[in-house]
């Protein structure tokens, strides 16, 4: 939820990242609107409330005689306030509803428009290059027993797999590797909830134009989370935090998506499956502090994919490809042999206090007042990084080289063999 102040005082501004966004600038109109009616009624409720008590108190000091007529004069009045109190409420209900339509203002210099409209902020390592015809890291998978497509769709449906053999132990080293990384930089580790509240779902940001792609069990009330940036977001709701220092975990847990909105994309092999693993981190800091601390996960994702000797590209994604939380995000995209072409493997998205307003997650001001923190997020490991690996490193026989920062959590293995048919 965006800063009512902000939206007051600064309403220009607000439509900008409107406009950039794609969204509608209509809805800045409104919001004002509904600020102006929603604080006329509060007025209004808080002047009779007022009156109110003067007149109570003129009751207890009236003689005996007149009080018969004060006291039904007092019951009016009560009830006008407490119509005017319902009014107010049902203002600040308005406001509240257009006001969590808006998407988070975005951080200056963030680019315009939707997914093609990304900026290259670099490239690092060169394509890499083959004297044979590369496979596909599911025909690679295969080969290796690691990937089993066509169990995954018997037992589950489509768009799921095991991961059998080296490919769990893969994705194993890869994650304890990924946590080993946290852990060395600060990051408290966690095994989160995959099942949350409504209203952690919903303050996160995950309930507004991709609440499609998430799962809902209707009878318990509660959503199978697509990572744990939700569960570690509403870890700290409700509750006024020290963030002198950033609070900075690393939620480990299995994601799910429904990926509605995905048919017929990566359908081959587990680019896009509704079901993964992946490492997440995740930060509370001082609004102030937040970009520089957005810069720092980036830095360490980066680490990662060139530990793993990945050739990859870092953007900065547009506006319209944001989503409403994120005031500027970086995706990570490796190279993809088989398919030509650079492929999301992580981002890091800086939600500035657009979550902490809707979570009421707070620091205590100099003046003792309190205030939203920020939150930032950003994967340092999941499933779909196994697709990179294999590919890049893959041998003309159908084995695939492990890079060596893998090789330590891996009991000392350097070479994924093909197995016998």
């Amino acid at each position: 939820m965006i800063d009512p102040v902000l939206l007051r005082e600064h309403p220009d501004v607000v439509r900008r990242s409107q406009e950039a966004r794609g969204d509608s600038v209509q809805l800045v109109d409104e919001a004002l609107q509904a600020d102006v009616e929603r604080r006329a009624a509060i007025t209004a409720f808080e002047e009779l409330r007022a009156e109110q008590n003067a007149f109570g108190k003129q009751v207890a000091q009236a003689p005996k005689d007149q009080k018969q007529a004060l006291v039904a004069q007092a019951q009016q009045l009560a009830g006008r306030v407490k119509e005017a109190q319902q009014a107010a409420n049902a203002a600040e209900a308005r406001f509240d509803v257009v006001l969590r339509r808006i998407g988070n203002p975005i951080v200056e210099g963030v680019p315009s428009g939707g997914e093609d409209d990304y900026v290259v902020l670099k490239e690092v390592g060169g394509i890499p290059e083959f004297d044979f015809e590369p496979r596909d890291h599911l025909e690679l998978g295969e080969l290796l027993g690691a990937i089993d497509m066509a169990r995954g769709a018997k037992v589950s449906g489509a768009r799921f797999s095991f991961l059998r053999g080296v490919g769990a132990r893969l994705e194993l080293a890869l994650m304890n590797m990924a946590l080993d990384k946290a852990v060395s930089n600060g990051f408290v580790p966690m095994i989160t909830p995959t099942l949350v509240k409504p209203e952690v779902m919903q303050g996160t940001g995950f309930l507004g134009s991709h609440a499609d792609e998430v799962y809902h069990l209707g009878n318990d009330d509660l959503y199978l989370t697509g990572t744990s940036e939700v569960a570690l977001a509403g870890y700290h709701a409700d509750e006024i935090l020290d963030v002198a220092e950033p609070l900075r975990y690393a939620g480990w847990s299995t994601c799910y998506r429904r990926e509605a909105g995905s048919a017929g994309k990566d359908t081959r092999g587990i680019i896009r499956v509704h079901q993964f693993n992946k490492l997440e981190m995740f930060v509370f800091t001082l609004p102030e502090n937040a970009e520089a601390e957005h810069a720092r996960l980036l830095a360490w994702q980066e680490e990662m994919m060139q530990a793993l000797g990945l050739s990859y590209r870092v953007i900065d994604t547009a506006a319209g490809d944001l989503g409403s939380s994120a005031a500027r995000k970086y995706d990570v995209e490796a190279w993809i042999p088989t398919q030509g072409r650079y492929r999301e493997l992580t981002s890091t998205s800086n939600c500035t206090t657009f979550q902490a307003r809707r979570l009421e997650i707070r620091y205590r001001t100099e003046s003792g007042k309190t205030a939203p923190v920020a939150t930032l997020n950003g994967t340092l490991a999941t499933t779909r990084w196994l697709v990179a690996i294999l590919e890049t490193h893959q041998r003309a026989d159908g084995s695939v080289l492990v890079p060596e920062a893998l090789r330590p959590y891996l009991g000392g293995l350097d070479v994924l063999e093909p197995i016998a048919s």
